[in-house]
């Protein structure tokens, strides 16, 4: 049967559950970080895992309107689907592995380079495709131990650059291990000095100098005296400071509408899977609504561990939270059909949902999946 396209109705962006991007909290954020740092100090931006949930593309689009300097990414897919939505900034991959060259310099991105198998592998591409001085970022290990060249590693690097005009060093760069961790600040600032070492080792080799960049979000409030010549804002612009109370602007807002009310009656049994929602002896006023663990509400809310705000009242989840609904118990609001949903903003923040879950707010905020649409609020 064929569908009648024309008697379609599209439906409006307000009828779905969403993710709303807050542009003016986005921007008082970048502006904050911007202060923190020096005129000439570049801003690179990382909009990795979908921009850390917010939508890869609408992200990046904001971004580069506010004037970053350069975006990362975690993987070549990521970068390719940024140039592909008519993304034009310089874009970092941190983690460019060795499948996807041909891919990278057809799309103009500049690989992060940790070891020198991978070096080899890309200038062998290069070298068949007679391109020279194409750029690359190389991770140095001071600490963090995950990738990149350690320091004993760097004389092989050097001797290697030094024979080869097919790459150009755009950086040099390291991540800090526990920056937002003042407990562990001495093995930071000896982080911070081995990267500058090591660093100034690669250039007085290169006979040129590259960008270096090491401080991440946390790095930027509590050590910008190692800002270097860029740094690389992650969690940050998306409203989570490392610092106790400094609390930034919430930029995303993970929304929804009630789908049904019920009012129920002791004697109408349990709620939901597993029948875990009990119904008190007074009876419950339940509204359902239509996101669930698929849409990153995690199961481990169910049964009134998780609050979502309703009409400004915080209301208890009742019995499991289901794949695509859970339900809430709204016994004492004025809650209706139609009715928005607040599962994470400004109230109950990311940050209270991760210290009930156990977590940090970087896990809810790439929970939430592609399904629920990102939705740019002026």
């Amino acid at each position: 049967m064929e569908i009648p396209r024309n008697n379609c109705q599209m439906l409006r962006r307000d009828d779905f559950s969403r993710l709303e991007i807050s542009l003016p909290a986005c921007l008082e954020n970048y502006r904050y970080f911007r202060s923190r740092l020096e005129d000439r100090t570049r801003l690179l931006v990382l909009v990795k895992a979908n921009a850390y949930g917010h939508g890869a593309v609408e992200f990046a689009s904001l971004m580069e309107d506010a004037g970053a300097d350069y975006l990362a990414v975690a993987y070549p897919v990521e970068g390719m689907e940024l140039r592909q939505g008519g993304i034009k900034s310089p874009i970092m991959v941190l983690t460019a592995g060795t499948d996807f060259f041909e891919e990278m310099i057809n799309y103009g991105l500049e690989p992060g380079i940790p070891n020198l198998y991978t070096l080899k592998e890309l200038c062998k591409v290069l070298e068949k495709r007679n391109i020279r001085n194409f750029p690359i970022h190389i991770k140095l290990d001071t600490g963090m131990h995950r990738l990149g060249f350690m320091s004993d590693e760097l004389e092989d690097l050097m001797a290697f650059l030094s024979e080869t005009d097919r790459v150009a060093v755009k950086s040099v760069y390291s991540h800090l291990a526990a920056a937002d961790d003042p407990s562990h600040d001495g093995f930071t600032l000896s982080q911070a000095e081995l990267f500058r070492a090591n660093a100034d080792r690669l250039t007085e080799t290169l006979g040129y100098k590259p960008l270096y960049h090491l401080l991440n979000s946390a790095g930027i409030e509590r050590f910008p005296q190692y800002q270097f010549d860029m740094v690389r804002l992650g969690i940050g612009i998306y409203g989570v400071s490392s610092i106790p109370g400094n609390r930034l602007s919430a930029v995303a807002s993970f929304k929804c509408k009630i789908l049904q009310i019920k009012t129920l009656k002791p004697s109408d049994g349990t709620i939901g899977y597993g029948r875990k929602g009990q119904i008190p002896a007074e009876g419950t006023v339940i509204a359902t609504i239509p996101v669930g663990y698929a849409d990153g509400v995690d199961r481990h809310l169910s049964c009134g561990k998780g609050k979502f705000v309703v009409n400004g009242c915080k209301v208890p989840t009742i019995g499991n939270i289901c794949m695509d609904m859970c339900m809430l118990d709204v016994t004492g609001t004025d809650a209706k059909v139609g009715d928005t949903v607040t599962i994470f903003g400004e109230d109950p923040t990311i940050a209270e949902l991760a210290d009930i879950l156990g977590t940090i707010p970087y896990e809810i905020l790439t929970s939430v999946p592609r399904r629920i649409e990102r939705v740019v609020v002026k």
